[in-house]
Formats: structure tokens, sequence, C-alpha cells
């Protein structure tokens, strides 16, 4: 059962914008919202009198002074004058809840037109700032000191990942000597992918040589991760229209949702177990049972790599790889641009860059070009189907997203 046929209408993406991201010295969050909305407004066709909510992803936590974000999309223009606005935060999933509220008014019949936008300003912080605001997403480190901050939390997912699967990974193939080794090999796809994205924060190939072995340059940051295996702070924006119908000035044809899905876990660390992501699959499995598809129809997906061992874990979460088995995927190629499903053809976060708020935006951005054949040198020959996966925390608040092309 689709999305349409549970609910009887489409939710159609119609138009969208994403800004540069990295180190956006001359931009305020409020110039990055405003790019990236009035951006997303001219290529649906709508004009800003069209929109009926707005919502705006930001976790900020404390990383500017500004708490109250939810209107500067008005900014934008006059005519937005006393349109709802709500700012939505779900950690590093804080996109992809303004993404799923904005669906459900329009679902809901209460908003034909919905602009959805996720932005975050981190780097004008100092990196004790952003490493404590990070932390204020763990149940056990918020408000503490940490010199390894939520890289730390990743890396005791990856210690006991390796505890309780290294042989699985040895079983691989002989490429494969350690966990080291096959995050390395991620880190390196993701850079690769970068290089074709010009909205990346980082356009550097580095190879697997590099990113595999610990050096001055890729010193390691909370043992086993490297600096390669950890995505940057970064600035950023995308929005992204959501509309019951297409408009005829629209600068490309549509995209469809066919299904989403959400779930959170439990909290403290000693309710889940670090390996599985439970919480993560069942979003998963709930957005693939509203579209009515599963992961051997997807022709791609953009995935939550916030350490390259998220992106492991996700190809065990989604269905690509039995638990504990995620290196075969590698190995195998299935996940490159060339392979079976290509996973996170725009770097990802691990080049892409992860301004918080924006990520979900920016996946479904990612997503949406790659289905309408305008994602330049990142396009994929045949997209007709695509997933995003967004994930605050360890595994916590999930999203999922099913999209298809028009």
């Amino acid at each position: 059962m689709s999305l349409k046929e549970r609910f009887g209408k489409d939710v159609l993406l119609t138009g969208w914008g994403h800004s540069k991201f990295g180190k956006l010295s001359d931009e305020t969050l409020e110039s990055l919202i405003v790019q990236v909305s009035t951006e997303a407004m001219r290529n649906s066709g709508l004009e800003p009198g069209d929109i009926d909510e707005i919502y705006l992803g930001q976790f900020n936590s404390g990383m500017m002074p500004l708490g109250f974000t939810s209107s500067l999309a008005l900014q934008v223009s006059e005519q937005l004058a006393n349109v709802p606005a709500t700012r939505t935060e779900n950690a590093c999933a804080s996109g992809s809840a303004a993404f799923q509220q904005g669906v459900k008014s329009v679902l809901a019949g209460t908003a034909r037109n919905v602009l959805v936008i996720g932005a975050e300003k981190m780097t004008d912080a100092g990196a004790d700032v952003v490493g404590a605001a990070l932390l204020g997403a763990s149940y056990e480190m918020a408000g503490k000191p940490s010199t390894t901050g939520f890289t730390g939390l990743f890396a005791e997912v990856a210690k006991h990942y390796d505890k309780r699967y290294a042989g699985g990974i040895a079983q691989a193939g002989q490429s494969y000597a350690s966990l080291g080794d096959v995050l390395g090999s991620i880190a390196a796809k993701n850079h690769h992918n970068g290089m074709d994205n010009p909205y990346a924060q980082m356009h550097r190939d580095f190879g697997e040589e590099f990113c595999r072995t610990v050096s001055e340059k890729n010193p390691v940051v909370a043992e086993p991760l490297r600096r390669t295996d950890c995505s940057p702070v970064s600035d950023g924006a995308a929005a992204v229209v959501l509309s019951l119908g297409p408009s005829s000035g629209a600068a490309t044809e549509p995209v469809r949702l066919a299904g989403f899905g959400h779930a959170n876990d439990f909290f403290p660390a000693d309710r889940r177990d670090p390996t599985e992501f439970a919480a993560t699959r069942a979003s998963w499995e709930r957005a693939f049972a509203m579209a009515g598809v599963g992961i051997d129809e997807l022709d791609f997906a953009e995935v939550h790599d916030c350490f390259t061992i998220a992106e492991l874990i996700m190809y065990e979460a989604m269905g690509l790889a039995p638990r504990g088995e995620g290196a075969r995927a590698v190995r195998e190629g299935r996940v490159y641009k060339d392979g079976r499903l290509p996973i996170n053809v725009s770097g990802g976060l691990k080049a892409k860059g992860h301004p918080v708020g924006a990520t979900g935006v920016s996946q479904h951005v990612i997503a949406a070009m790659q289905l309408t054949g305008t994602a330049g040198a990142m396009q994929l020959p045949r997209a007709r189907r695509g997933a995003v996966q967004n994930m605050g925390g360890v595994g916590i608040a999930n999203y999922v997203s099913i999209l298809e092309a028009v």
C-alpha cells in the first residue's frame, strides 16, 4: 500500500534549494534561510503568498545565541506575514522532523503548500561549545566534560561491533584485516563521491590507504575512529516545498513521497543494543511498508553517516546485509556509485558536511535532484526510486523517506 492509497492524496516535492556547506563566514543563519527558501519557492513555481505553513529544522542547543528562529523565513517576503511557522528540534534529525511535520500538515488538509527548511550555523561557535551542544543529545554525557565528544560515543559503538563481529569482518575478504579497514573504505568512498557535489564542504579524494591509516594528518580522535571517520562541523541550509499538486511554473517535474517512517529508541544506553540500531531498523520497515516496496526496489539511498561506523550499521538496519555482515556490501561493491545500491552519492555527511539541522532536508533535496535528472556530476543513470535516512543521537530519533520519480 502506497502513501496515496493509504491517505487518498499525493505529497509532492515541487521545488528545492540548497546552499554550499562548510565554514561560511560571510553568511548568517538568516541569510542562509532566506537564500534556500527563495530558491525553493522560485523553483516550485509558487509565490511566497502561496505558502500555507513553514517548518524550520534547527538543533542549535546553544551553538548560537538566538534560540527563537521560526520566523526567520518570513524575511523572504512581505507575503509571508502571518504564515504559521514552527521550529522543530530532534538532534541531528531536526531537518527530517521538519520534513515529516510538513508532510503531516499536507495529509491533514490544513495546508496545500508547506515550506520546509533545515539550517544550522555551527562554525561561529568554539569547538568546546559545539562539543557540549552535541553532547546534549546523549542521556549519559549531557552537561559533562569530554575530550572526545560525540565521536567517543560512536567509538564505543565501533568497539562493541568489532568485539561481536570481528569474525564476520575477516570473512568479508582478505582486503579487510580489521574493522578499521572497512571504515576506511567507507570514508574513501564518500570522499570520492563528494568530489562531484558542488555543495560539499570537502573536495578531496583521500584514497583508501590514507583513510585506513593513522597518521599525523589522520590521527585517532577516539579509538578506533580516525579523523576521516568523522563528519565535519559545518554551516549550511536546504529547503523544499511540499505540495498537493505541481505548479505549471515549476522548474522541474515534482518528486513523489511514496512512504515514510519514524521511530524513537530508549534514551539510556543500557536499554539499547549498541550494534543493532533497533529503532533505525523500525523506521526503515515502516517506510518500506507504507511505500509498498523493499530494499531491492531502491536505486540509491542517502543515509546518515555522521561517523563511518553509523553507515556500516545502516547497511544492516536497512536490510542490505545481515547483522554483522555489512562489510560484505563494501567488499562486493554494492554501495559504490556503480554498484547495486549506491549509498551517499552526495558524499554523505562525511564529505558533504553536517550542519546538523540542515542535514535531513539536504538529503531530501539531493534525492529529489537524482530523481529529476538534475544532479549534475552526481547523477546516476537509472534513478527512479530512492531513500533518505536521517538519525538523531546514537540511533535514537530515526526518520526514513521513500521518494519516487513521477
